[in-house]
């Protein structure tokens, strides 16, 4: 650390490093005021305690004093020149001792009205100090990286350094009036008042779900879960496009677009290529077989529905990021990225189990699964867009004879459910009572006749958990062979005919 030195009786400042070598950004005088404000007024240390922390201080010695500072006040103390010399040890400060310095300081400090504006430009210059270093450790690494050490991982690391240090680093936010609180409230019943569907959120597309829901609220965390084979990636699919498909957007005076109806969507898809991605959205689209379309065993007409679909489709912005095993760090800059490029309204992970976190959490998985999950609602709430994350069920569920999921067949499930706003199954009875056949011309055939013919095309979506909402079943339709939901129409609720 650089040493003090005695300018005059009035400042004090660091010397300036021999050699020519650029000094970190610092500002002792904003230290020294702050620190004095504070000595002379405690009342001054409630105005920068919520952001500033005493490794934010560029000097030694005042980190030293502030933390000693907040120790005292924290504790119902008076924070004074006398009652720090108990705890600072002496030092020879160019003639001074620490007790003199304070003295100094707090006799020079007249106001605490710009305390705040002190505080933060000391925290400013921390976070630019931090990033200097950040971006030395990248030079230092690249050069020296080890052969197997790709720069994929340097990427990341570095990444999660910047995102760390966005999060800690932000000191925005604290108490709001009540009426501004309203104020927001009542935009957004109005902007639910005028939107098709009246909806708060954004619509799936499915009506019976959106009346359950309100529609997908911004800033809230779905988990989406279910056993293979029960259509969870075909739902998140048929969600995404009814919401990318319906997008309406106005230009603004600043000229940004303002989102009035559907939205923007992104889909990180860990487990399927873009290209299978699109080759499921066209089957749902064009009511073809993906199968069919697969092996080319398709019709002129066919052909025709699909490239009507596929030009609808080219129209609606749906981006797609395809890569594989990313951890929850890359996510959220490529999220961001998305948001600040083209514009975000949802966001939609499959899934939960294919992302990974950090590398300091080691081999236990609970806790990985805890950061990645603490994350994404972290994710929802700062680029204010629902997230809609995929998530595979335990095996526990096969063992019942009632199937239907429950929040504790959640792999993993403390972190998830904990941190997740609702919590969705999908569950289709047809698909055990498949595996379930008894012989032909039994009267056990007969009765398993009866409960396919009930169970056919029919899709449950179970709400499990909803902060803001009542829980309940959802009654879907589904249609296997292009693994397409849709509204159910009960017999009760058919038109009358003509």
């Amino acid at each position: 650390m650089a040493a003090i030195e005695q300018l005059s009786d009035r400042r004090l400042v660091v010397a300036q490093p021999e050699g020519g070598m650029r000094t970190p950004p610092h500002n002792i005088e904003a230290e020294q005021a702050l620190l004095g404000a504070i000595l002379v007024n405690n009342d001054a240390f409630d105005r920068v305690s919520d952001f500033l922390k005493a490794e934010h201080f560029s000097e030694d010695l005042h980190r030293r004093v502030y933390e000693v500072l907040s120790q005292l006040i924290r504790a119902g103390k008076v924070a004074t020149v006398v009652t720090l010399k108990t705890y600072l040890a002496d030092a020879d400060l160019g003639g001074l001792t620490v007790s003199q310095y304070l003295a100094r300081l707090a006799a020079e400090a007249t106001t605490i009205i710009n305390a705040e504006d002190y505080g933060r430009t000391i925290h400013d210059l921390s976070v630019r100090r931090d990033l200097i270093v950040i971006g030395g450790d990248i030079v230092n690494t690249a050069y020296d990286a080890p052969i197997d050490s790709a720069p994929r991982q340097q990427i990341e690391e570095a990444e999660r350094k910047l995102y760390s240090i966005a999060e800690t680093g932000r000191y925005d936010g604290g108490f709001q009036t009540f009426g501004s609180a309203i104020t927001t409230a009542l935009d957004m019943a109005a902007a639910a008042y005028q939107r098709d569907g009246h909806l708060s959120g954004l619509s799936t597309g499915l009506a019976d779900l959106d009346h359950k829901m309100g529609g997908l609220q911004a800033s809230d965390l779905i988990v989406l879960a279910g056993r293979p084979g029960m259509g969870k990636t075909a739902l998140a699919t048929n969600i995404a496009f009814n919401v990318a498909k319906a997008y309406r957007a106005e230009v603004q005076p600043d000229g940004h677009n303002k989102t009035i109806d559907g939205g923007v969507v992104g889909f990180f898809s860990l487990e399927m290529s873009a290209e299978q991605l699109a080759t499921r959205i066209i089957a749902e689209q064009s009511g073809v077989p993906s199968y069919k379309i697969r092996r080319g065993s398709i019709t002129e007409d066919d052909f025709r529905a699909i490239s009507e679909a596929a030009h609808e489709m080219q129209r609606a912005p749906l981006f797609i990021d395809q890569t594989g095993g990313i951890s929850i760090a890359q996510l959220t800059a490529r999220a961001r990225r998305l948001k600040r490029q083209r514009g975000l309204d949802l966001l939609i992970v499959d899934y939960i189990q294919l992302l990974s976190g950090s590398k300091s959490r080691g081999d236990n998985r609970v806790q990985e699964v805890t950061e990645i999950t603490t994350g994404l609602k972290a994710l929802a709430k700062e680029l204010a867009v629902p997230i809609i994350a995929l998530s595979q069920l335990s095996r526990q569920v096969e063992a019942r004879d009632d199937k239907r999921p429950q929040l504790s067949d959640l792999r993993e499930s403390g972190s998830i459910e904990q941190d997740a706003d609702v919590v969705m199954f999908v569950y289709r009875e047809e698909y055990y009572l498949k595996n379930k056949e008894p012989r032909e011309g039994t009267p056990e055939h007969a009765t398993w006749m009866s409960e396919m013919e009930r169970a056919h095309g029919r899709a449950e979506c179970i709400i499990g958990k909803q902060r803001h909402g009542p829980t309940g079943t959802v009654a879907l339709a589904f249609e296997d062979e292009v693994t397409r939901f849709s509204n159910l129409v009960e017999s009760d609720h058919m038109p009358v005919p003509m």
